[in-house]
């Protein structure tokens, strides 16, 4: 596409009150992006913003993908007002591959996690993308289950601000894995800071953009149910994965099960009768193992690294590495006499 009609789309969706309706009903009246854009009578600082911008993401590598080129993800684009042009960091075939979504709460379990894992290998493993929103537990989970599958554009996450907008910071090195072996999308404009507002959206590109949705846990309001709402209304397939009906956070996935709305999700075996990399699959269990063992020993009480040497049976420079992980993953946190759950 030419930098004169990316620039066009830009000056229209980059106008303020203008969303996707607005942008078709533009392009339908005056029939080119030209003339739609010529309509607005753009000032000059709205015109340098856009160019300004366009030169940002050309330094960033990031890429601008319109509704109409081969690359824009064919789910997303069978969805009603879905967004015209995506910004692209990383490998814009991976928006290509077949996709699933996979999302749930940030405060997931380690058994979750770790299942959430385990079905994301699987996936990526029989070349279906993973699509999640980077966020803490079961994001971060279903991106790092992808990643650990060799090869390139295995997972897809879709962020509510600038596709150069890292959050949560503690996901800094998983972000950088994505944009490396991946891609990260992003309707809004690069170096975007989002609002709560964006991320009820990026929920929904999450739906739009995957072929079938695997719920985790969540609860009744989180996120996570959103996207499975946004999933039901685009008619995507919907499975969710049960949960002890004591704990909160299996409310979203038991109530979307017992409801019909969803199919039980067990594992990888619902999806794949014969895993020939099943074997990998069980060392990945094993690296997991032992971080659930850590958190398992964890409570609201601090725990000191020699105690949980003792409990995991491991060296206390090993617990030390491990700890390291799981904190920037949010799961637990260090305070004065050792460590508790987050």
């Amino acid at each position: 596409m030419e930098n004169n009609e990316l620039f066009n789309r830009l000056l229209i969706l980059r106008t303020p009150n203008i969303g996707p309706a607005h942008y078709s009903e533009l392009i339908k009246r005056f029939g080119n992006v030209f003339d739609a854009a010529a309509s607005l009578r753009a000032d000059v600082g709205m015109r340098d913003r856009v160019l300004r911008e366009m030169a940002r993401a050309n330094e960033l590598g990031v890429h601008y993908i319109c509704d109409d080129m081969p690359e824009y993800p064919p789910a997303l684009r069978a969805m009603k007002l879905h967004p015209p042009v995506l910004c692209v960091r990383g490998n814009v075939m991976t928006l290509t591959r077949p996709t699933v979504s996979i999302v749930g709460t940030r405060h997931a379990t380690a058994a979750g996690m770790n299942l959430t894992a385990q079905i994301a290998y699987a996936f990526a493993s029989h070349g279906t993308a993973v699509v999640s929103g980077m966020a803490m537990g079961t994001d971060a989970a279903a991106h790092r289950g992808a990643l650990r599958v060799a090869g390139d554009m295995q997972t897809i996450a879709v962020v509510a601000g600038g596709v150069d907008y890292i959050w949560p910071m503690e996901n800094e090195s998983l972000y950088w894995e994505i944009v490396a072996r991946g891609a990260v999308v992003s309707e809004m404009p690069v170096g975007f800071t989002p609002v709560a507002s964006n991320f009820v959206m990026r929920n929904r590109w999450i739906a739009g953009i995957g072929q079938k949705l695997i719920l985790g846990e969540a609860d009744l309001k989180s996120g996570g149910m959103k996207t499975a709402r946004f999933a039901y209304e685009s008619n995507r397939e919907i499975w969710a994965i049960p949960s002890h009906p004591s704990d909160s956070r299996a409310a979203g996935p038991n109530m979307l099960i017992k409801s019909g709305v969803a199919k039980l999700c067990s594992g990888p075996s619902d999806f794949f009768e014969s895993d020939k990399n099943l074997s990998d699959m069980k060392k990945i269990d094993k690296n997991f193992d032992s971080e659930n063992l850590i958190l398992d020993a964890l409570g609201t009480i601090p725990v000191s690294e020699s105690v949980l040497s003792e409990i995991v049976k491991k060296t206390i420079s090993e617990i030390k590495t491990e700890l390291v992980i799981l904190e920037l993953r949010g799961l637990v946190r260090k305070v004065d006499g050792g460590y508790v759950r987050a």
